[in-house]
């Protein structure tokens, strides 16, 4: 099954108990642009080694598993 990395990083942001405004400061973007990620399937490489350092959690080990 295929993960829906955007949904992966909005339970991650939920349980570390983020704000979505907090989130946003800290990746210097919008809330729009939030939501638009937790819409994605996928999310370019450099913006998910962001995501990670932000909420630190490994999000490249979801796919690294997919490949076993």
């Amino acid at each position: 099954m295929v993960m829906h990395i955007g949904e992966l990083i909005h339970s991650k942001v939920l349980e570390k108990g983020i704000s979505i405004v907090d989130f946003a400061t800290r990746l210097s973007c919008t809330r729009v642009n939030i939501y638009d990620i937790f819409s994605r399937k996928s999310v370019d490489t450099e913006m998910l080694m962001r995501i990670s350092e932000i909420l630190e959690y490994d999000f490249f080990a979801h796919y690294s598993e997919q490949l076993k």
